[in-house]
């Protein structure tokens, strides 16, 4: 229990040391899937979370629970992003790379996120092109990341 608690704590509490590539793949999978699930639950809570005062109670058990809901995905996202951080933070390391590149694909994430918030609030002053562009430098920014810190990079053979 000990050891799996300090290898928890290693992997996405701190950014300090070195991981290989596998190991990089374990945490990050294991990330998404808990990203997946919350945001299955999420698509299904969210109808409940929004409501008008003109056609629904100002007060439910349904609206309370959707509202509940989403702080603790928010909180859950901002957790998963810095947990990704500090394990991509010692991947980027390893490879020889400045740590601080780890922190690239959260900031695009949280822009790209708060761009598709905003856009339907604001929608004439925001061209929908601005949030498109955030998510193809999102992408791109994501392919980079799985390239490099999955080990599938090109590098040429040493004594060849």
């Amino acid at each position: 229990m000990e050891a799996a608690r300090s290898q928890t704590y290693f992997l996405y509490r701190s950014d300090a040391g070195r991981i290989d590539a596998p190991t990089w793949w374990r945490g990050t999978l294991l990330l998404v899937g808990i990203f997946a699930v919350l945001t299955v639950i999420w698509h299904l809570v969210e109808p409940y979370a929004d409501h008008d005062l003109n056609t629904t109670l100002l007060f439910s058990i349904a609206i309370l629970f959707g509202n509940v809901y989403r702080l603790v995905y928010g909180f859950a996202l901002i957790m998963i992003l810095i947990s990704h951080y500090n394990l991509s933070a010692k991947r980027w390391r390893d490879i020889g790379r400045p740590a601080s590149f780890a922190g690239i694909l959260p900031l695009l994430a949280c822009i790209a996120g708060a761009l598709h918030w905003l856009e339907p609030r604001v929608a004439p002053a925001l061209p929908h092109a601005i949030p498109v562009a955030a998510d193809l430098a999102l992408v791109i920014v994501f392919v980079w990341n799985v390239v490099e810190l999955g080990g599938m990079s090109w590098q040429p053979r040493k004594g060849v």
